[in-house]
């Protein structure tokens, strides 16, 4: 199977709210427990075209998007503007099958490009898999915060993972 990655697009945003609402009722990579709303996903994906915050799709060959991945600022004040977090979601169907391998080297070459220096990923420590895929890809562990999220009945550790530019 050959995946092709591109910028997303607004018509992409359906499809990216999917794969999302998917990993928020039933994974532990994001720490919500309701869906969002195509509304809410519609203004988080013009806020990132107006902040100039990149977003990628992967699609399969017939076209469906089977992975996103996005860049978003760390923190609002002024002197974090260096530094942003890095998210990567597949497909439940899709997962297991290079997705992530391919959605993440677009982000860093995003981030060079906008003279960013610091890439943080917040992940899970239960999510062996993206641990393992950033650190493929020159993350380091630079965190561990002990039973931060609580989820699915029980508490959960979150593992910073940092990449400098």
């Amino acid at each position: 199977m050959k995946f092709d990655v591109r910028r997303a697009t607004r018509a992409d945003v359906p499809a990216i709210l999917e794969i999302y609402n998917d990993a928020v009722l039933n994974t532990t990579a994001s720490a919500e427990y309701e869906p969002r709303s195509l509304e809410s996903r519609y203004a988080w994906f013009d806020e990132h075209e107006r902040a100039g915050y990149p977003i990628f799709v992967a699609s399969n060959n017939a076209n469906e998007i089977v992975g996103w991945s996005s860049l978003s600022p760390y923190r609002e004040r002024y002197g974090y503007r260096f530094t942003a977090e890095n998210s990567i979601y597949v497909h439940p169907q899709w997962r297991g099958r290079g997705v992530g391998k391919l959605l993440l080297p677009p982000s860093i070459e995003a981030a060079r490009e906008m003279k960013l220096h610091a890439l943080l990923a917040s992940i899970s420590a239960d999510n062996e898999v993206s641990l393992k895929l950033h650190a493929q890809f020159g993350f380091e562990k630079v965190a561990h915060f002990k039973e931060t999220i609580y989820k699915f009945g029980r508490w959960l550790d979150v593992v910073y993972m940092e990449k400098l530019l």
